[in-house]
């Protein structure tokens, strides 16, 4: 039962996040206790279906990654399922003051969902990426039980290149109201810094649904991150019934402290809406101080300071979670990737949870916020493997006409706040040659084209002169709610799209592997503020953001391994990620290290010499190999030098960082012991060491996380577990199969071990680690605080035990 009792304190700090995404009312997270079922079942909608045989789930929910693994189905996704499925929840919502209004807020429903309660509809939609709310007063019980029923209709379960996951994979809240309240997502706080003071910009957007008009005023207290009051502001505004007000503000610091990268400070702005001296609403915003400068000569600066994006590119999954992610796994994946030296996320290719971006506010990343990869024609969508066989042609599409303006301005307003989203992007490769749009160009070869245009001009395919008007659409759309940001796109074809009037609509231009039209490009359409919106890991296109100051920065694709986009079975994703599916650094993550972190580092990794042209940005930290067999043995490093030792004794000379590569290697024959690249600096000081190490076979495992501690409200632990032998060396060569047993009021949500061709299930208890390790995710139930007892297993290996702490 859901006592009002228990809304009420809600807001005011105590849960920034309902807050700040809803903007208004009281909010309850209602995630637990759903009923579900993988079926068409329409009479679902009505109160009094039987849903007693139904499986008992909590949400955010993905059923696709639950699934079964099949070749038969679509590589694009995953080889994962779609299908149609229903959700039911029985509620009681007590008996209200007069008057007051009840929503249901979904922060994303993937996809073409219905929501329905006590048999009524209360709306479609088809975006399974956009949060929505719906006002349901007029269909409840007050007083009484409740019934919410969800239809998710993910039939057309290859509609997307990537993994989408299908069902409530994001929360849902219950919200109560006052008749005169906030707007949905009706506070807009937006900073500007001037030698030093800085003002906040409020505008907020009331809403009277009473029969009466309402004299308000509008409180707008500003807190810094200590608790202390710094600014406030009041205002008042008249609202006739059932009509929008709105008030405008600004709020004056002196010397705020500015977020950054490296200092990402905070501000929380409180909204308070009184009438007749009560309070009858409240928000929290969080929010700060901080400027953007983008140039298209000198690219773009923070807070005045000129600097480089080292970003990447990020899809919504996390392998065995599917798109249903706890915020402790994007804290941990975000915090890595910063590690490796990423300072800017671009959310390819779709808006992503809320949780994402309050951490990326609250860790100091940039981000670039991406709408669509469809507009009004279908991509092709790969199903026997990527680039492979015959596409399919599902997608989005059909809902872009009805869709559009709506779904991109409530993307805007919700994400509007964010101190870390620095652009809108209303598209990625939407004008791909040929796929679908054509133009006479492309009869003109293949310069500015860094992908397969599938053929010459196609006088029969979507003429691409019709890019131009939609992105002034979209963007009107976009700076309708925030015209503080610039748009932007990521475009494929940058030659054909130059022919329209696509990249003048947008205030700062993406190119998708087209570094060749940087310089050329610059100098045709001089005001044109150029970055890279989605490269590969290679050295040249990082060189070409390094070495031309009016290429402000570059996104490789990508950062994280994720599911869908897969190749040929057995491949469950796109594996050109930094980090793999458990959040582990791989090889290829540490050279972008050497290339982003200023902080000193090293690594070394390793294979067989086969070709003396191969200088790997992929090789493991691996010392095991036959007697005598030549090695070749690479270096990712930051410092200005490198020497590589063996048992203690220097092996061949030291060399100078590689600056066309950065890569330094030697070839050396394999004597087993401690392999050790030691960074110097230019006068010979140490400043970073990395071994690897031959190991013998495997004996136990091990477990590095000693202290764990939970939320007992659905808290979520990352352990990984790894394998070692007798000297305590960790085994890459490994492939144990290892069993997760829980005791205690816990969950496994799944075990990952990054392996992107074991197509065997992930979501049981059972799994084989790869380069030694693997990760299990396990989650409090929410109905104790006792501890969580974990046991991981394997045959011919010690086990190991864990206890998790919940509070």
């Amino acid at each position: 039962m859901l006592t009002k009792k228990t809304l009420l304190p809600v807001l005011l700090f105590s849960c920034l996040s309902a807050s700040s995404q809803i903007s208004f009312g009281d909010s309850k997270k209602i995630n637990d206790n759903w009923k579900f079922n993988l079926q068409e079942t329409p009479e679902a909608k009505n109160t009094a279906f039987d849903d007693s045989k139904w499986q008992k789930i909590n949400v955010p929910h993905d059923w696709s990654v639950k699934g079964q693994l099949s070749p038969t189905l679509a590589s694009c996704t995953g080889y994962l399922p779609g299908g149609i499925a229903w959700y039911r929840k029985s509620i009681n919502i007590p008996q209200s003051k007069s008057g007051e209004k009840v929503y249901l807020y979904f922060e994303g429903v993937y996809n073409r969902s219905e929501v329905f309660i006590n048999g009524h509809s209360l709306g479609k939609r088809p975006n399974g990426y956009i949060s929505f709310a719906y006002d349901a007063t007029e269909f409840v019980k007050f007083g009484g039980e409740n019934t919410i029923s969800v239809r998710v209709d993910h039939s057309q379960s290859a509609d997307s290149r990537w993994y989408t996951g299908s069902g409530i994979y994001r929360n849902v809240w219950l919200v109560y109201a006052n008749p005169v309240h906030i707007a949905q997502w009706g506070v807009y706080a937006y900073p500007e810094v001037n030698k030093g003071n800085g003002t906040l910009n409020v505008e907020v957007d009331v809403e009277n649904a009473s029969k009466g008009k309402a004299s308000l005023t509008v409180v707008n207290e500003l807190f810094s991150k200590d608790g202390k009051s710094v600014a406030k502001s009041s205002s008042k505004v008249d609202v006739a019934a059932n009509q929008k007000g709105k008030i405008i503000a600004k709020i004056n610091v002196k010397n705020p402290k500015l977020w950054d990268l490296e200092n990402p400070n905070l501000y929380e702005l409180k909204t308070t809406v009184l009438q007749d001296g009560k309070e009858i609403d409240k928000t929290v915003t969080q929010t700060g101080f901080r400027s953007f400068t983008f140039d298209p000569n000198n690219g773009f600066a923070l807070n005045g300071k000129w600097m480089k994006m080292k970003g990447v590119c990020l899809h919504h999954d996390a392998g065995v979670l599917g798109s249903a992610v706890p915020r402790e796994v994007w804290k941990t994946r975000l915090k890595t990737l910063k590690e490796i030296g990423v300072n800017a996320i671009r959310t390819s290719h779709n808006p992503q949870a809320p949780d994402f971006y309050e951490l990326c506010d609250e860790l100091g990343l940039l981000v670039l916020n991406e709408a669509y990869d469809e507009w009004e024609f279908p991509k092709r969508k790969w199903l026997e493997g990527w680039n492979y066989g015959t596409p399919g042609f599902e997608g989005s599409f059909d809902i872009f006409a009805d869709w559009a303006e709506k779904d991109l301005e409530d993307f805007v307003r919700r994400d509007r706040n964010h101190l870390s989203v620095f652009g809108w992007s209303i598209g990625n490769e939407v004008d791909y040659p040929n796929d679908p749009y054509s133009h006479p160009v492309l009869d003109k070869g293949k310069d500015g084209f860094g992908q397969a245009a599938y053929g010459g001009y196609k006088k029969d395919a979507p003429d691409a002169m019709r890019l131009g008007a939609i992105a002034k659409r979209l963007v009107a759309a976009v700076k309708k709610y925030d015209k503080s940001r610039p748009t932007t796109a990521g475009l494929a074809g940058v030659a054909m799209s130059n022919e329209t009037e696509y990249p003048g609509a947008l205030d700062i231009t993406g190119y998708n592997y087209t570094e060749s039209k940087y310089k050329s490009d610059h100098e045709k359409y001089p005001k044109r503020v150029i970055y890279g919106s989605e490269n590969v890991h290679d050295m040249e296109p990082w060189l070409a953001v390094k070495n031309n100051k009016f290429i402000f920065g570059q996104f490789l694709w990508t950062g994280i391994d994720y599911l869908g986009e897969s190749g040929r079975w057995p491949s469950r994703g796109f594996y050109s990620g930094l980090v793999d599916f458990a959040g582990v650094i791989k090889p290829r993550g540490y050279f972008r290290q050497s290339l982003w972190s200023d902080k000193p580092m090293a690594y070394l990794g390793t294979y067989p010499l086969t070709n003396e042209k191969d200088v790997s940005k992929d090789a493991w930290a691996i010392w095991n190999y036959e007697a005598g067999q030549k090695i070749r043995v690479v270096c990712y490093t930051n410092a200005a030098k490198a020497r590589l030792e063996l048992n203690g004794k220097a092996v061949g000379e030291t060399k100078l960082y590689d600056e066309k590569t950065g890569i330094i290697y030697w070839d050396i024959p394999f004597a087993s012991g401690k392999l050790e690249v030691i960074g110097l600096d230019k006068n010979d000081k140490e400043v970073s060491r990395y071994a690897s190490n031959s190991t013998q076979q495997p004996v136990e495992l091990t477990i590095a996380e000693k202290d764990i501690t939970i939320s007992k409200d659905k808290g979520v632990a990352k352990i990984m577990v790894q394998v070692k032998d007798q000297n305590g060396l960790p085994v890459m060569l490994s492939d144990n199969e290892v069993t997760c047993t829980i005791t205690g009021a816990g969950t496994l949500l799944g075990l990952e071990a990054g392996n992107n061709s074991d197509m065997t299930d992930y979501t049981d208890n059972v799994q084989r680690v790869f380069h030694g390790h693997i990760a299990a995710y396990i989650q409090a139930n929410g109905d104790s605080t006792a501890p969580i007892k974990v046991k991981f297993t394997s045959q011919w290996l010690k086990p190991v035990e864990v206890t998790i702490n919940v509070k």
